[in-house]
Parts: C-alpha cells; structure tokens; sequence
C-alpha cells in the first residue's frame, strides 16, 4: 500500500503568496474568527454550567479533606441516605438534576470583582494619622465649625483615597479652610513636608492646590526610566533633547530604540538659535550627579548640525572621545588653551555679528559661516578661575559676556555645568544670561528655587540615580528631568551598551588639529579661517 504524503501548509519558502491568496486567507481567518465567537455565544451556558460543576467539586474536596476522619463515617452514611430519600421519591432523581444543574450555573457565574466600600482598619489608622498631623496647620483661634480638630472626623476632609499593595497611600485629596495661606510658599511647604514624612518617605509627590476649591491633591509619580542611552533623536535643526520628563508635563513625544523594541518617551526639548528664548543653559549639580553627561549629551546633539567647542576645567579627560573629531573646534583643559579659546570666541561672535549686520543691509541673506550654530561648553569653569586667579590673571569667564550677550543675534550658544560649591564663583553674566537652567542629583529645596527661580511641584528623593534632577526653560513650568545614558566611552567602568551607543554618534576623525580650526595648544585660528573682526 503507497502512503500518500500529506498537504503542506504554504509558506514564503515552499510557494508564492498572490494577492488573491493572501486575501483568501485573511477572510479565512475572519470567517475562523467569526465561527469561534459564535460557538462561544452557543455554548456559553454550557460553559457556564461546566465552571459551575468544577467548582462544586472542588468544593466537595476541600470539605471532605477538612473533615476529621472520625467523622467520615457518618458523613457517608448521611450522604447516601439523602440519596436513598431522593431515588425514592416520585420525580427524585430528575428534581435532584435539576436542583444539580441551578446550583452549577449559579457557582459558574462570571462574578464581578469585589468593591471596596472603604477603607480597612489598616487603611484608616494611616489616614487618621494624617489627619491627626494637619491638624496644628489647618485650625485657627475662633473657627466657630473648624473642620480639622482633635479627634475629629478625618472623612470630612479626606477622600479620593488610594493604596498601594503595601497599604501605603497612593493619592489623596484633601479639604482645607479657606482661611489658610496657600498662596505663601512657605506655607505650602510645611504641608507638604508633613504629608511627605507621614505618606512614606522615598517616593516623589505630586502635590496639585486648587487655590479656588481649597482643595489638595496628593498623587505619587512613577520613576522615570533610566535605561535610556544615547541616540539620534528626532528633532529639528536648533533642539536639544535634555533629557525625559512626565508625559503629563509636555505635549510630544519622541520614538526611542530599546534594542529591538521601540518606545514612545516625553522629552524636554531646548530650542536654540536666533529666535530662542532662552539661548544660553546653566546645569548644576552634586559631583557624580551627571552635570558632565549632560553636556557631553548635548555635544552630541549639537555636532550634527553646527560646531563645537569645549573647555574643561576638572582636566579629568571627561571629553577625550571627542578631540580631532568633525566639527569639534578644540578640547582644552589647560588654563591658557582655555583663555585662548575663549577670546577666539568672543572674536568670533563680533565677526558673526557684523557680517550679519553687513548682510542685512545689503538686503541679502547672513553667510553660511553665520548662520551655522557655534557651541561654547564649559564644565566646571570656576576651576579655572580659581587658577588665573592664584597666578593673578583675569578670571577666563569675563569673556563670556559677548558670547551670552550677544550670542542669540550670532547664533552662538553657551552652555555652562558647575558643581554646587562653585555658584558663588559664577560671574553675574553667567547668571543673568542663562535662562534654561537644570538642577541634578539631591539637592536641597532652596537651591531648587534658588537655581531655578520657581520651586518644583514634586518632592524631590535623597537617592536619586544619575542624571535625575529638574529642568526648566525661562518662566516655563519646572519639570523632572532624567538625562540620557552619555557615559565616556573610554572609561573602564563603562557598560558596553552605553558604549556602543556613544561611539555610534562620534562625527568622524579629521586632519590634524590644525588644518582650518582651532589648535589644540594655543587656541589660535588658522590661516584658513575667517579674520575676526575687531571691536
């Protein structure tokens, strides 16, 4: 007898879908699809009636095995008697079906979750203590029906309650007098430093006042992720992603890789240029805090559509991976490369500006020199002041003032990343200039506001991961920030996944150093770029 061989279910690899196969099979799956859902419509109490036995069995089970086993006995002898009865009895066995049958379809039942009426005892002894602590806040002298006291009713003035799994409380909202100074920011402050410590310390708060309703609303923020690394994000010419924020917080989003899976994040976008703002960036921050990896994020962004210059002054290499690379200008972490590079800057803002002067009159578009975006970053420049000052030299950060003041006309761009101990060495300018401003690592309410100008409406953690801190662009809102993963890719301690990410974005090496650029010694241009204009 020849066995015949089976059919083989078509592939990409044993035959050639068409269109018309390819549709066929679709309507097959519909048709499938279609078949399923209405057998499932058919059968459902059948289903139904089937869950229900199961369950009964189950049920029988767990009583049979909690019962002693002296008392197995009778309880097989009564079992079998009440069948005796049933059998017996005219229409027995069809009523005992029956009955069999309705108590199945009732046990099988799609029975809807639980809902809690309220809270547990656990739930409201939290909440009472709460409560119990706004107390000294919330009453005043002569409040004829105050509406937090001693031993009040706390359900008065709490509601919208929720818990976590470990019973600790994940929004509130909370009812208070209309008397009470929410428009005073220190009042505020009180409030939610109490409603801090007794919520549970090591989460980040939202708190929302409703100056209108009195009312305010407790909400605890998820962490913001931090396995974002370096990549080429999707922005236009002038915007720099400074790192990842709420997706409450803004408007857009921007598409991420994870490997092979792609994700959807809310940005903090800085625009620069011409018609920017906020033209000029202060990061500051704790060491270790990733004040560095920010600027060395923003290098990175930056070199894809202008050039860049760097002065270090920790002198620790931090920048090393991107000396003698396309667009990088120079690398200096000496005191005279630095003071060079900086008056070749101040320089060369004057250039762009009377070339863009010229240009405008003459009723023709700035050059291309002018218009392409000049990056001056400086990373712990007080260091370096420090230095001129001990030789007695000026201070290298009295050349700025050009590049910030005028930078926005010439499309010059200055960032600036200090560590907290050296603001007071920051000249005025710097301050004055430097509207979009970022704060990394724990730092202390009064620096937020201090750096920011506005205090953050999250309670900010002790232990935060690196690059976890808040940003905010001129009068803007402030947001929680969380830069990306920008590790120095020559640095041992470095992930290789963060490193791969950070030598994929490196513009490529050029000519020597001195072929049309800035030297890496001196700081001087070369004869192939333009003159600078003097004065």
């Amino acid at each position: 007898m020849v066995r015949r061989p089976l059919p083989r279910i078509l592939t990409r690899g044993s035959a050639r879908f068409t269109g018309t196969g390819g549709a066929q099979l679709a309507r097959g799956r519909e048709l499938a699809r279609t078949a399923a859902d209405g057998a499932t419509d058919v059968l459902h109490p059948l289903i139904t009636v089937a869950r229900g036995l199961r369950r009964l069995a189950s049920a029988g089970r767990r009583r049979w095995a909690e019962t002693p086993k002296d008392r197995r006995g009778p309880l097989v002898f009564l079992v079998v008697a009440v069948l005796l009865v049933v059998g017996l009895a005219p229409y027995g066995p069809l009523l005992a079906v029956v009955a069999l049958m309705a108590a199945a379809a009732w046990q099988g039942r799609e029975q809807a979750a639980p809902v809690s009426e309220g809270p547990d005892e656990a739930q409201a002894e939290r909440l009472r203590a709460l409560y119990d602590a706004l107390v000294p806040y919330f009453t005043a002298v002569g409040d004829p029906s105050p509406l937090f006291t001693h031993g009040g009713d706390w359900t008065a003035a709490l509601s919208g309650y929720e818990f976590d799994e470990a019973d600790r409380v994940r929004g509130l909202t909370i009812r208070y007098p209309a008397y009470f100074t929410d428009g005073e920011p220190e009042s505020r402050a009180r409030i939610e430093q109490v409603l801090q410590a007794k919520a549970g310390r090591g989460r980040e708060y939202r708190f929302t006042w409703d100056e209108v309703g009195n009312e305010l609303t407790l909400s605890v923020l998820p962490p913001l992720p931090t396995d974002i690394v370096a990549q080429r994000f999707v922005t236009a010419p002038g915007e720099l992603v400074l790192g990842f924020t709420d997706p409450a917080g803004v408007q857009r989003t921007v598409p991420l890789d994870y490997g092979a899976e792609r994700r959807d994040e809310p940005p903090v976008l800085w625009r620069t240029g011409p018609r920017s703002t906020e033209p000029h960036l202060l990061a500051v921050g704790e060491p270790g805090s990733g004040t560095t990896t920010l600027l060395r994020s923003l290098a990175l962004q930056a070199l894809r559509h202008g050039d860049v210059v760097i002065v270090e002054g920790g002198g620790t290499g931090e920048y090393a991976c991107l000396t003698g690379r396309d667009g990088v200008l120079a690398v200096e972490c000496a005191l005279a490369g630095a003071v060079a590079s900086l008056q070749w800057a101040t320089h060369e803002t004057e250039r762009r500006l009377i070339a863009a002067n010229r240009a405008r009159q003459a009723g023709q578009p700035a050059p291309d020199d002018v218009r392409r975006p000049l990056w001056i970053l400086l990373d712990r420049p007080a260091v370096l002041g420090h230095l001129a000052a001990g030789g007695g030299h000026e201070d290298p950060l009295a050349l700025l003032k050009v590049p910030l003041r005028h930078g926005r006309a010439a499309n010059v761009t200055v960032m600036v990343a200090e560590h907290v101990d050296g603001l007071d060495a920051l000249p005025d300018a710097v301050r004055q200039h430097t509207r979009a401003r970022v704060v990394l690592g724990p730092a202390a309410a009064d620096l937020l506001t201090a750096v920011l100008g506005a205090p953050p409406h999250t309670t900010p953690t002790k232990d935060v991961p690196p690059g976890r801190g808040y940003a905010r662009l001129g009068a803007g809102p402030v947001h929680r920030l969380q830069v990306p993963a920008t590790p120095d890719p020559y640095d041992d301690a470095t992930g290789e996944r963060e490193r791969e990410a950070v030598l994929a974005l490196l513009p490529e090496r050029t000519a020597p150093a001195g072929a049309g650029r800035l030297t890496k010694d001196t700081g001087s241009r070369t004869a192939s770029e333009p003159v600078a204009a003097e004065g």
